[in-house]
């Protein structure tokens, strides 16, 4: 059909295309086609040269799907591509090639998420709507966001090769969050607060102090934060913690009432909510990339590295994150029934 119209009614695979729009067909193989019948005057593939594809058989395929799809009502039990080329002895390039072309899959990259019950999601969502009607856009500059990460000297586990393959048709949005364990290794624990308006330096916690209520109020607030915060700011900024215990311990509550113009309480702040807080979810991230990017030899080699990189950090990348936050409270009032992360563009 393809010869005839094109050799009496010259038409090209544009028109062919429109002519036949529920066939499919991609202007690419109909240019290759029509090359051919302009050139050969017939549309039967040459034979080719080289093997035949004798690997993906039916045989193999079936083995391939059964390993690379998680078995019914049992997550997480699919393999790697490796560990299937090494579990039917095919070639993982075939592996691949049955993956893609014969079962039709697609891959996509695992995201960390924290576990939500029930009453965490209904504690998000009340309070990302307060948060919302309470601190506006022009607000949002003058909040100053902090929080707390344990560096290990043990560089973290890299989660490039945890993929979940899944049919085409299959949205990532659709897929289930996953999340992942760090390794035990001598750490030091850091404390940081960013906003628009600046950051602080890099605020070390002392190897061996447990960060209780007195050690947040005395040390990490009273001699460290607050005063880094107000030469950044001035004398009107918003402070922001989540709620970790020593967090909103009342005596903690007490005082930032009277040493800070404005915070946000950690009753107001969701829970489980690293989604929300610009520290967790952009600066630890990119810090840690970076530092990890050279072996870490020892702790100290460690709190250097990260004094190093911290120097380097670009103002705007804090800014680009900072400027997520009511857009992520949004999707999190939008998404109300758990994780939103996967939603965002």
């Amino acid at each position: 059909m393809i010869k005839e119209l094109r050799i009496h009614k010259g038409y090209n695979a544009y028109q062919l295309m429109q002519e036949f729009p529920d066939k499919g067909w991609s202007k690419r193989t109909l240019n290759r086609l029509i090359a051919q019948i302009d050139s050969t005057g017939l549309v039967q593939e040459k034979r080719r040269t080289g093997r035949p594809r004798s690997t993906c058989n039916p045989q193999n395929i079936a083995a391939v799907e059964e390993l690379v799809l998680s078995q019914e009502n049992h997550p997480g039990t699919h393999k790697s591509l490796r560990a299937i080329a090494r579990a039917t002895s095919i070639p993982c390039t075939s592996v691949h090639r049955i993956v893609h072309k014969d079962l039709q899959l697609k891959c996509f990259k695992r995201k960390r998420a924290q576990e939500l019950t029930e009453d965490n999601k209904l504690k998000r969502l009340a309070r990302a709507k307060q948060l919302l009607n309470e601190y506006p856009s022009s607000l949002v500059p003058f909040i100053v966001f902090t929080d707390e990460k344990v560096f290990r000297v043990a560089a973290p586990v890299n989660a490039q090769n945890d993929r979940l393959y899944a049919a085409q048709n299959v949205k990532k949005k659709e897929l289930p969050a996953a999340r992942t364990r760090s390794t035990f290794s001598k750490s030091v624990m850091v404390s940081v607060g960013v906003s628009m308006m600046g950051c602080t330096e890099l605020i070390f916690v002392e190897p061996g102090i447990k960060v209780n209520g007195q050690y947040y109020r005395d040390v990490l607030l009273s001699q460290n934060l607050l005063p880094a915060i107000r030469n950044i700011a001035g004398e009107f900024f918003v402070f922001q913690q989540d709620s970790a215990p020593s967090h909103r311990a009342q005596e903690t509550v007490e005082l930032l009432l009277l040493n800070t113009p404005a915070f946000i309480s950690p009753f107001l702040w969701p829970p489980n909510s690293p989604d929300l807080n610009p520290v967790d979810y952009r600066i630890w991230g990119l810090l840690q990339e970076r530092v990890y990017a050279t072996p870490i030899r020892n702790v100290e080699h460690l709190k250097q590295r990260l004094v190093e990189e911290w120097g380097k950090f670009d103002q705007r990348i804090v800014d680009d994150a900072v400027n997520q936050w009511r857009p992520r409270l949004r999707a999190c009032v939008e998404n109300a029934d758990g994780h939103f992360e996967h939603l965002l563009q």
